[in-house]
């Protein structure tokens, strides 16, 4: 069934209630490649449970999941042609690496770029603890629709991406992922076989699986982490940017990242190709706008 504007603007997507443990935040961690260097005694705070544990800020993107519920018929998206476009994530205050979270998901906006020429979906998420009903991070994606174009919804408004940075880096930090990187991503919940399955990932036009996404936004949160916040999970405030090309594991990528007053600009890239697989980057000091706590 093609795309109906008011159903899929209004979708009921599921609140999700999660149980975070010390070892779901060490699992995100390792699932980005921490604790490669066992003298690393910076990213081993990651790892290692105990008092001195401290959650990455991108874990925010996991928690609260509600599924590939664009999957679901009833949302009229072909989901063998989605891509994610766009992410960014705010943090309010730093993430915990235990308690419990609720995530609210909604769709914000809903772009018809014509017949032939696919949509945008906007969509957020607002991650809160459960005991005190503080928002801990807002996520914000833009998934394009490939296949959904021409159902006679709106076109407009579209979001504008942050500027391209000019010039050479000021910083540049390579990190190695593993082969087996979305293989250990996908237990954060995200089972897509798009990143799995080679037959999958060959009808979609990949010659093997994919890295996630978001597993290239947590690495690239990683580099942003040690190079302009001195590691310190409570100076990460907020990090935007589009995916311009897909990862495959094994790859190493190449954060180049152009500092200022309020944060830095930044891009990444497949290094053994030379490909540019995140632009648009835009990162900032926080946490950010603390929120008042919800019901």
């Amino acid at each position: 069934m093609p795309i109906e504007y008011e159903t899929l603007r209004n979708f009921p997507i599921p609140e999700i209630r999660q149980r975070l443990r010390w070892q779901d935040a060490a699992l995100y961690a390792l699932s980005l490649g921490c604790g490669q260097d066992p003298m690393d005694e910076a990213e081993l705070r990651f790892v290692t449970e105990g008092a001195a544990m401290r959650a990455l800020p991108s874990m925010a993107v996991v928690l609260g999941y509600p599924g590939f519920w664009l999957r679901d018929p009833a949302t009229g998206v072909d989901a063998l042609r989605l891509v994610h476009g766009e992410q960014a994530v705010t943090l309010h205050a730093p993430l915990p690496v235990a308690g419990e979270v609720i995530g609210r998901s909604r769709v914000t906006g809903l772009v018809d770029r014509g017949a032939g020429k696919g949509a945008l979906l906007y969509s957020e998420r607002a991650i809160l603890d459960a005991a005190t009903g503080a928002r801990l991070a807002t996520l914000e994606q833009t998934t394009f629709l490939r296949g959904d174009g021409g159902f006679g919804g709106p076109d407009g408004p579209v979001k504008k991406p942050a500027p391209e940075p000019e010039g050479a880096p000021d910083l540049v930090l390579d990190i190695p992922t593993r082969p087996e990187m979305a293989l250990l991503y996908r237990l954060n919940g995200d089972h897509n076989p798009l990143h799995s399955d080679p037959g999958v990932a060959a009808k979609a036009g990949f010659p093997r699986p994919i890295l996630h996404g978001l597993a290239t936004f947590g690495v690239v949160g990683r580099a942003l982490l040690k190079a302009v916040c001195g590691g310190d999970p409570a100076r990460f405030g907020r990090m935007e940017c589009r995916f311009s090309a897909p990862v495959f594991p094994g790859e190493t990528i190449r954060t180049e990242i152009w500092p200022d007053t309020d944060g830095a600009a930044f891009r990444a890239r497949a290094v053994e190709r030379d490909v540019v697989v995140v632009g648009n980057g835009r990162f900032r000091f926080g946490p950010l706008d603390p929120q008042p706590a919800e019901g």
